[in-house]
């Protein structure tokens, strides 16, 4: 049977804890006054991530698992399958969180934007703290088959004032001889160490004290611990990729800067970088083949961008909640130990560092891209328009040809419509003087000559001053 937490931190009535963000509710309308229709939902969300008050000695185990951002509902599926193992019932709807006891092993399941958390607890003393895997009394099938994959997979331990301290060569022992860092946190109420490695066992281990917490404070503190275990594993899947891409990059910077290179060489006159002369003159390649190396170039930056630019700002955003949780947990130094923001400042803060850096590089490497484009586009413009100058320049003078080849076909069509109108009026006249006309044909002709040819050219004339005044 499921059992509830109230805030005393003392487990007391039957049934699972559900967090869902709920529905407008209808009580909101017998205000005075209008009420936004999210008011409710936004009040809610402030208490999305609660968390578990806690009494040492308890042992915890932590599951971290990625799933992609449209995988929590596959999760969804297989918490239901757990809970169905242990005889509980899965409500309808799971919001952000649910909680539950599978008798005597208190589940805490959470949902986060593309990985979900499996926090599993026993209250009780113990000897070693790191001896026992609580993960062993779930069913080995289940484990298997649970879908995504685990990015971390951590044992806690609190140990209760009562238990003994340990000295600092016991500690390293207790962590495999390695080095151990730690801090005294919460204002002095309690301790936490670590050595943020994975053990034989496949767990990472960390071991908490207590001092003089509350239940409540001790429910704080493991929760924001395993917090900065997760998400500072969450922002360091961004330097693989980081790495990746800055190789892709190298490449891509070095055919980018050979494009440059052949279009500045192949330019006549040009000069190299401070004035002096290029020292080999290369011939120009087609501006399409150079055009279409670059836009191929282009595709393959966006495509590194594209892939990696999610991935780059969750280790940004999974970083900031790093920080913010140390920030929380307000240590204080433990003499001859690194803190635990130290050390992750050592090592987390490069990271995340690398990932915004080549992420810059590639919208730095897009852009020199973008203006080695249009630096092309805009020659390949200037060229074209000359191509058109000289093409226009060409047909100016083929309409001047043309023109006077009109003219001097002009002149020809008046000598020949004069030629065969005197020819006419030569066979009219004639034939009156041989019907006994006085009339001399030859003369008659002399005098047409000039009439015919004139009424020629002055009707040709007329008929383009018409057809200029039409194309007008």
């Amino acid at each position: 049977m499921a059992t509830r937490v109230d805030d005393s931190g003392l487990r007391r009535k039957p049934g699972p804890i559900v967090n869902v963000l709920p529905e407008p509710s209808q009580g909101a309308s017998g205000l005075p006054f209008p009420v936004h229709p999210l008011r409710e939902l936004v009040t809610s969300e402030l208490h999305a991530r609660t968390f578990d008050p806690m009494r040492a000695p308890v042992r915890i185990a932590h599951l971290a698992y990625l799933c992609g951002e449209r995988g929590s509902g596959r999760q969804q599926q297989y918490l239901g399958r757990l809970l169905a193992h242990f005889g509980v019932q899965l409500p309808p709807e799971v919001g952000l969180q649910f909680a539950t006891d599978l008798g005597g092993l208190w589940l805490r399941w959470e949902r986060h934007t593309e990985f979900v958390t499996y926090t599993l607890s026993r209250q009780g003393a113990f000897e070693q703290p790191f001896g026992s895997d609580l993960l062993s009394e779930l069913p080995q099938v289940w484990l298997r088959n649970l879908p995504g994959q685990a990015v971390t997979a951590v044992q806690l331990a609190l140990e209760s004032t009562e238990m003994p301290e340990r000295s600092l060569d016991e500690l390293i022992a207790l962590f495999g001889n390695h080095p151990v860092i730690g801090a005294q946190v919460a204002g002095g109420a309690g301790y936490v160490w670590s050595d943020l490695r994975i053990h034989a066992d496949g767990f990472g281990h960390i071991l908490l004290r207590d001092v003089s917490l509350s239940d409540g404070q001790a429910g704080r503190l493991i929760k924001r611990v395993l917090e900065i275990n997760a998400y500072r594993a969450m922002a360091l899947l961004g330097l693989p990729a980081a790495r990746q891409a800055s190789q892709l990059l190298s490449e891509a910077e070095q055919r980018l800067a050979g494009v440059a290179a052949r279009m500045v060489d192949g330019k006549p006159g040009a000069a190299g970088i401070g004035g002096t002369e290029p020292a080999a003159r290369l011939d120009l390649p087609p501006e399409r083949e150079l055009l279409t190396e670059l836009t191929a170039l282009a595709a393959e930056i966006e495509a590194v961008a594209a892939e990696t630019a999610t991935r780059f700002d969750a280790s940004q955003a999974y970083y900031g909640v790093v920080r913010q949780r140390l920030e929380q947990l307000r240590e204080e130094r433990i003499q001859g130990l690194q803190t635990l923001s130290e050390f992750l400042d050592a090592r987390l803060a490069p990271a995340v560092a690398t990932c915004s850096a080549t992420a810059q590089r590639q919208q730095n490497l897009a852009d020199r891209a973008a203006r080695l484009t249009a630096l092309l586009r805009a020659r390949v413009e200037v060229e074209l328009e000359e191509q058109n100058r000289s093409l226009l320049d060409s047909m100016d003078r083929r309409a001047k040809l043309q023109l006077r080849l009109q003219e001097t076909v002009e002149g020809l069509s008046v000598v020949a419509i004069g030629y065969y109108g005197v020819g006419l009026i030569g066979y009219l006249l004639k034939g009156f003087e041989a019907s006994g006309w006085p009339l001399n044909a030859t003369l008659g002709i002399g005098i047409a000559v000039p009439i015919v040819v004139g009424a020629a050219w002055l009707g040709l004339s007329r008929a383009k001053r018409r057809l200029r005044r039409d194309a007008d």
